[in-house]
């Protein structure tokens, strides 16, 4: 890096506490940095773009004397290494075509926010999304709003799986359907307006149900990823089917829904942690005793369109790799409990035969 500047995104903010806030001076998405000596932010003053690395440990080093040069210079490496300084100097290299970047440029700002890896180019995320084939199973109210998602956000290509047809009690939920549709089978309707939405995402389908691990493992190859949005066979079988043959496939995958106001995102690789292992940590930590009822299938167009799009981030994670968490956990809110916010990681356990092939 020869000349690092803070990026734009993560401009930081100096509070009477020696906190430094980065990323906002109200609500701080990036990170928060106790700074007593001030040290840490008279270096990023210096990070403007017109300072060589050598040159901002040399000023730290005046203005702080106890500083060795081996610690201003480490200081800056570390500031220059966490994801919210740029190189002033360098060209934006991109793969994507004028009128792609024009498409994307919201994309590209938010990538250039939430992308921490030193050295990467946020066009970097988008070229990958557009390379990208994803797999949906089921476009009901989760695939729906989930398959709209990727397709506007670039995702190269699109296989979408149902067996149903097009219900007027669908409507009230499932975002690309409308009431000429009734009757037709919901795959053909989606694919023909995820087409609308995006052209440049080539959309295929399948009509059928794919409920056996057989039948998955072979759904899933020459897939990237999968987004796993149907939900029979019922009580988490067609989770641990899909578990299990991800990883012997070796392709990552996440899967969404909803139970009543619980809205909740898994999200797995075949490293592990699996499905079944968080699952596990999950029973462990419950008494013996009748699990609650946590409010069965109701659903309304929000709790609907929140599944999806939440599952249609972490699927952009996955292929991008913007995401700061490895996979193996569950996330999730609850609407009528705001501040219950969910967040289930367990290790994997260790005769997990997927978990540790």
């Amino acid at each position: 890096m020869r000349f690092p500047r803070t990026k734009p995104e993560h401009s930081p903010y100096q509070y009477a506490d020696d906190t430094i806030r980065i990323g906002g001076e109200l609500y701080p998405i990036a990170a928060e940095i106790k700074d007593p000596d001030g040290r840490v932010w008279a270096a990023l003053g210096f990070m403007d773009g017109r300072h060589t690395p050598a040159e901002i440990a040399s000023e730290l080093r005046t203005r702080f004397t106890s500083l060795t040069e081996t610690t201003a210079r480490a200081l800056v490496d570390q500031l220059m290494t966490s994801g919210y300084v740029e190189d002033a100097a360098a060209a934006p290299a991109t793969a994507l075509s004028a009128a792609e970047m024009q498409r994307y440029g919201r994309n590209h700002a938010f990538f250039r926010r939430v992308d921490l890896r030193p050295g990467v180019s946020a066009w970097d995320a988008q070229a990958r999304l557009r390379d990208a084939n994803v797999v949906v199973l089921g476009m009901g109210g989760t695939g729906s709003h989930a398959a709209w998602a990727l397709a506007a956000a670039g995702v190269g290509r699109l296989h979408c799986v149902d067996p149903d047809i097009v219900e007027v009690s669908n409507l009230t939920r499932q975002a690309l359907y409308t009431e000429s549709d009734i009757g037709r089978p919901k795959v053909e309707a989606a694919a023909e307006a995820l087409t609308a939405v995006n052209s440049g995402t080539a959309v295929t389908y399948d009509q059928r149900m794919v409920d056996t691990e057989e039948g998955l493992t072979e759904l899933v190859s020459g897939f990237d990823v999968l987004a796993l949005c149907a939900d029979e066979p019922r009580d988490d079988g067609i989770n641990r089917m899909t578990s299990r043959a991800c990883a012997v496939a070796g392709v990552p995958w996440a899967g969404a829904g909803y139970n009543g106001p619980l809205i909740t995102v898994g999200v797995y690789a075949p490293q592990g942690p699996c499905f079944e292992c968080v699952g596990a940590g999950e029973e462990a930590r419950l008494k013996q005793g009748p699990i609650p009822h946590l409010g069965g299938p109701g659903v309304i167009a929000p709790s609907a369109g929140i599944s999806g799009h939440l599952l249609a981030y972490e699927i952009i994670s996955l292929l991008t790799g913007v995401g700061r968490r490895p996979p193996g956990y569950v996330r999730g809110i609850n609407l009528i409990a705001p501040d219950q916010l969910i967040h289930v990681r367990h290790p994997a356990l260790a005769d997990c035969v997927a978990c540790h092939a």
